[in-house]
């Protein structure tokens, strides 16, 4: 039952994945794996590169802010799921509801922002790499990181300045497993028009224009890349980008799919199906696209971290 005060509700009831109690038990477990290895696999990527000296470059400074990007990601969306399958009670308050839907929106577009600079990184060292060290100093990597984290902040705050004037009268269903835009602005029973133009607005500025800078810089990449020679210049230098490649379209893809038609899509399930993909999976797979193909990362995580392992342990007591 809703808490009214005022005509206005105090919580929300998450619908999370209604199934059968085999399928919820099921689901639990899957979403339990992927959440730890999530936060063992970005940890570890995260603590390699800041042991690492040799990592002390831009395009691994902006890997170790992704890692720690995706690990505050997943705790925004996962725990309040997880404890929603052990009490069955997907109840969040308004104020919980509300704080969710900032921190989420803040890292959706700060990631979108770091996957367009981290393309543009990717673009200098493979058209630019005799300027490379000139072009992307270590401090101008550090301003273009937090303008990053500044923009996706920044956006989700102007977001939520109009959506948290608005009222919510009833029902307090929200068909989803985590506070998001588009149903909440479905509940609302006040004008809503311009939170939703302000919402497009600013999602147009913050995952389309970064999504076109990604688009024009693998532009260049390719016309850089086909004018090479050789056939292992070829592969060497698709295989610096490949790994990027594969996240931009994993995550914009599925973003875009998402929130394209927010509205009609959220009266389908299958909008929680496309936002586990890029709220829980992507998030797994990107330590393991980005560092099973790189030989550098591998090596040091294993003379760094695992190396300190093996000292401390054979140190006497």
């Amino acid at each position: 039952m809703s808490n009214l005060s005022g005509g206005h509700i105090e919580e929300f009831v998450l619908v999370g994945f209604p199934t059968s109690p085999l399928c919820q038990l099921l689901l639990f477990v899957f979403f339990l794996t992927i959440y730890l290895l999530t936060l063992l696999e970005n940890a570890l990527i995260v603590l390699t590169i800041w042991l690492t000296q040799s990592l002390h470059r831009p395009m691994y400074f902006f890997l170790g802010h992704l890692s720690f990007l995706e690990l505050w990601y997943i705790n925004v969306t996962i725990p309040r799921l997880l404890g929603a399958f052990l009490t069955q009670d997907g109840r969040v308050t308004y104020v919980g509801c509300i704080t969710q839907l900032y921190f989420f929106i803040a890292l959706a577009c700060t990631e979108c922002v770091l996957l367009a600079v981290m393309a543009y990184d990717r673009y200098l060292a493979i058209c630019e790499p005799l300027r490379y060290p000139s072009l992307m100093p270590p401090s101008l990597a550090t301003r273009l990181a937090a303008a990053c984290w500044g923009s996706g902040f920044f956006s989700s705050m102007v977001k939520l300045l109009f959506i948290s004037r608005l009222s919510y009268c009833g029902p307090n269903i929200i068909n989803h497993f985590f506070c998001d835009i588009s149903p909440l602005l479905n509940l609302t029973c006040s004008d809503k028009e311009q939170a939703e133009l302000v919402d497009f607005l600013l999602s147009l500025v913050m995952i389309l224009f970064p999504l076109l800078a990604v688009v024009s810089s693998y532009a260049a990449i390719l016309a850089a890349i086909l004018k090479i020679p050789t056939a292992q210049g070829h592969r060497k230098a698709f295989s610096t980008c490949a790994s990027h490649l594969a996240v931009v379209v994993i995550y914009y893809s599925s973003t875009l799919f998402t929130y394209a038609r927010p509205r009609a899509m959220y009266t389908f399930n299958h909008n929680k199906i496309i936002s586990v993909l890029y709220t829980i999976i992507v998030p797994f797979l990107n330590p393991a696209i980005y560092c099973l193909r790189n030989k550098e990362v591998k090596d040091a995580f294993r003379k760094t971290v695992l190396g300190r392992c093996h000292y401390r342990r054979d140190i006497p007591d």
